[in-house]
């Protein structure tokens, strides 16, 4: 299992395996799961400020998307080029939320796991999205459905990163793997439904258009931007 060749994808798959040189203060992600939320408070308040997000829950919801998909194209990249992944537990997986890939993310240990759909289940879903969705909801009010809706779109950009990437280097079995995997992880009753159609369209919103000059994501469920905040449903059939 090549990190580095898995990081060339895209800087959402780039896995730091020894402390960040820039410093930083790391926190394992089992500590901000387990209640110390002062790591992610900061990381909302941030992407807030930045975006000039006129409620708190669209800096939460635009952190959490961008934290879903590091979580997610970690695993997904080593796996469909390599058929294993990095363990990523908690515990191991040290996140600094002031910092960008790949400083953001250290992970501190040694234990692979098989590229499988169950697998992968298992460590991003059930070890982070879960826990990281409770420490949200802690913070603030956002919507569940408006959080899975986010993890699906983020495992859908992973799959596109990575067939871009397979494409352009004459992988087809990468981009295959990466598509199979994907179509088992969005079978989850937790995923299913949160994306669409041949481009994966998601379902829901992230409330990202609702910042100044914000606009709509690629994927976005909306085809021009509501004039007033929908949180989570899709447009009138």
């Amino acid at each position: 299992m090549d990190l580095v060749e898995s990081g060339s994808v895209g800087g959402f798959f780039a896995l730091r395996t020894a402390a960040p040189e820039s410093g930083g203060e790391h926190r394992p992600l089992a500590l901000v799961y387990a209640g110390e939320d002062g790591p992610l408070t900061a990381r909302v308040d941030r992407v807030a400020a930045r975006l000039r997000a006129p409620e708190r829950r669209v800096g939460a919801s635009v952190a959490h998307l961008g934290l879903a998909a590091r979580l997610w194209s970690t695993a997904l990249g080593p796996a469909a080029l390599y058929g294993a992944f990095p363990g990523l537990a908690p515990g191991e997986l040290h996140w600094d939320g002031a910092l960008t890939s790949p400083d953001d993310l250290w992970w501190a240990g040694s234990e692979t796991r098989p590229g499988t759909v169950d697998a992968l289940r298992e460590a991003v879903l059930e070890a982070h999205l879960v826990p990281l969705h409770a420490a949200l909801r802690r913070d603030g009010r956002i919507s569940p459905r408006l959080l899975w809706g986010n993890a699906g779109s983020a495992l859908a950009g992973a799959l596109r990163e990575l067939t871009r990437w397979a494409r352009a280097r004459d992988r087809p079995e990468v981009a295959e793997r990466a598509a199979a995997l994907v179509s088992g992880l969005l079978d989850h009753p937790d995923l299913a439904g949160t994306v669409r159609g041949p481009r994966l369209r998601r379902s829901s919103c992230c409330l990202y258009y609702r910042c100044p000059g914000g606009g709509l994501c690629g994927d976005c469920v909306f085809d021009h931007a509501p004039r007033t905040g929908l949180e989570g449903r899709p447009p009138a059939p």
